[in-house]
C-alpha cells in the first residue's frame, strides 16, 4: 500500500483528512508534518516535527501529499508572513516531495484563487497553484472551497458572521458558493486522491458539497 503525508495537519481541513487517512485502510503510513504532536494513538500515524524555517527536504517522502496549510491575514500579522505559510511552505514542501518520489499533490487553495486577482490573498493562492503546477507532478489536483465552517483551534470571528447570513440565504446560492464544513473539503480529498487521475485537476466547491 501507498504512503500518504497531511501538511497541515492541525488545522480544520487537515485533522479531519488524517482521520480519515489513517481509517480509510487505503494506506499503510499516514505521515504528518506538524509542530507539536496530535495525542493521537494509531498504528499507521507517523508524527515528524518539523520546523519549516529550518526545512529538511529527507523528512517530506511520501507517494500522496496532501496540504492544507493557510492562515489568514490577520493571523500571520503581515503580508511577509502570510505569503510563507501560503505560498513558500507549500512550494517547498512540493518541491523536496518530487524530489523524493511523491506521484501526487493535492493542495487546498480557495474559491477565488486567481493570480491577477487585485486581492493579495487571491492573487498568493493562484501563485501558488501556478507554482506548483510547474514543476511537473504525474498528479496534482487542487481544491477551491468557498467559505469554510466547523471547528478551529482559533475561531475566525468573519467566517462565523458570514456563516450566519450565507446559511440565512442558502436556498437562492449557487452550490459552488455555499458554505462547506471543513469534513467535507476532507472527504472530496480522499475521495479524490484514490480515482487514478493523472495530470491538473481543479475541484470547485459544489463537488463537495454531497460527497
Amino acid at each position: 500500500m501507498k504512503t500518504a503525508l497531511v501538511v497541515g495537519a492541525t488545522g480544520l481541513i487537515g485533522k479531519h483528512l488524517t482521520i480519515k487517512l489513517l481509517n480509510s485502510g487505503l494506506y499503510s503510513t499516514v505521515k504528518v508534518i506538524i509542530r507539536k504532536t496530535l495525542q493521537i494513538n494509531h498504528p499507521k500515524l507517523e508524527e515528524i516535527i518539523f520546523d519549516f524555517d529550518n526545512f529538511d527536504n529527507s523528512k517530506i517522502k511520501a507517494d500522496d501529499i496532501f496540504c492544507c496549510l493557510g492562515t489568514t491575514m490577520k493571523q500571520a500579522g503581515s503580508k511577509a508572513n502570510f505569503y510563507k505559510v501560503d505560498f513558500t511552505y507549500p512550494l517547498e514542501t512540493a518541491k523536496a516531495g518530487l524530489t523524493n518520489g511523491a506521484q501526487q499533490f493535492l493542495i487546498v487553495t480557495a474559491m477565488s484563487s486567481n493570480s491577477n486577482s487585485l486581492f493579495y490573498y487571491n492573487r498568493v493562492k493562484g501563485d501558488i497553484e501556478q507554482a506548483i503546477e510547474q514543476l511537473g507532478f504525474p498528479t496534482f489536483q487542487i481544491f477551491r472551497p468557498s467559505m469554510l465552517a466547523g471547528e478551529r483551534e482559533k475561531a475566525r470571528f468573519g467566517e462565523k458572521i458570514g456563516k450566519v447570513v450565507m446559511d440565512f440565504f442558502a436556498f437562492i446560492i449557487p452550490d459552488k458558493y455555499k458554505v462547506i464544513e471543513g469534513e467535507k473539503v476532507a472527504q472530496a480529498m480522499l475521495a479524490f486522491a484514490q480515482k487514478g487521475f493523472t495530470g491538473k485537476l481543479i475541484h470547485e466547491s459544489d463537488k463537495f458539497q454531497n460527497l
